[in-house]
């Protein structure tokens, strides 16, 4: 019995076909084939279904597939904790972005950290940050780039820098003329927000109830910033947009943009990260990164 294949047979589970989980492992067909019914010759038992379409795991298959998860993430930490030892930058980041970060962030720092560390192999996933929080829990990610404060126990989170938030309002809203807006003085009933699950949704909602309440629902809601912004460039609303977004909106709109007042909020980036994972060379690249990059 070999790792190699566990990770055959695993593939092959997740993916429900021999020729899906050769291409996902870059082997060809029969050769993937071959290691998994060297396995199955191995233990004197079927592991996998091949009448069924999807292929799925027999019995004995479900009782082999969960040892050999425990078995290749044992492997892999072995790895990694020595590469560590070692002073090595290598292994694999399973690495989530909110939506209010990854377009804003990610082509800033992707480039130098894919040239600096090319031993990592880097998986990123664009979540809200509920899927977010579910996943590091899970272990289906390892770190992720999130609001500070919004992961809970279990979790580690690093400050990385202040993002200020700034109203963005359309030309047809009483707020319009003035450069400095007040929370207080927002109608609530224009105010466009992100969708559930979004933690800057979350945030927004926080900030306008601590000066009243907020109404029941929205007149739009949204999980893309971008479409709040042209919804407020076609009505008379207005939305909260985060400080990293001013640069990308268009000079012809940079009008729209009004500072909050004094002590209104801003929020601060974090890398959010188990507990447990052990790849510590692997988040200091990261963040060291992402830094160098913000601080251009």
């Amino acid at each position: 019995m070999t790792i190699i294949q566990l990770e055959y047979l695993l593939s092959v589970a997740n993916c429900g076909s021999f020729s899906a989980a050769a291409e996902h492992c870059f082997v060809t067909q029969p050769s993937l084939s071959m290691q998994v019914k060297a396995l199955e010759e191995e233990l004197g038992v079927v592991l996998l279904d091949r009448s069924k379409k999807p292929v799925i795991p027999t019995e004995a298959g479900e009782v082999v597939l969960s040892r050999a998860r425990e078995t290749i993430k044992a492997y892999n930490c072995i790895r990694e904790s020595v590469a560590e030892l070692k002073g090595e930058t290598a292994g694999k980041l399973r690495l989530g972005v909110i939506p209010t970060v990854a377009p804003y962030l990610l082509h800033k720092f992707l480039p130098a950290f894919v040239r600096d560390y090319p031993k990592v192999e880097l998986e990123i996933s664009e979540m809200v940050t509920a899927d977010i929080v579910e996943a590091l829990r899970r272990d289906r990610l390892d770190a992720a780039l999130v609001a500070g404060g919004t992961c809970g126990e279990g979790i580690a989170e690093h400050e990385l820098f202040g993002d200020r938030f700034f109203a963005y309002v359309s030309p047809n809203n009483p707020l319009y003329e003035r450069s400095n807006v007040r929370i207080e003085d927002i109608d609530l009933k224009d105010l466009v927000i992100l969708s559930a699950g979004n933690c800057m949704r979350d945030q927004v909602i926080e900030l306008c109830q601590a000066k009243r309440n907020m109404p029941s629902h929205y007149t739009f809601e949204s999980g893309s910033l971008d479409t709040l912004m042209r919804i407020v460039d076609c009505t008379s609303c207005l939305t909260i947009i985060p400080e990293m977004a001013v640069e990308y909106v268009p000079a012809d709109r940079r009008d729209r943009i009004k500072t909050l007042a004094k002590g209104a909020t801003s929020r601060k980036i974090a890398v959010a990260v188990r507990r447990t994972y052990v790849k510590n060379s692997i988040i200091r690249a990261l963040t060291d990164t992402v830094m160098a990059c913000v601080a251009r």
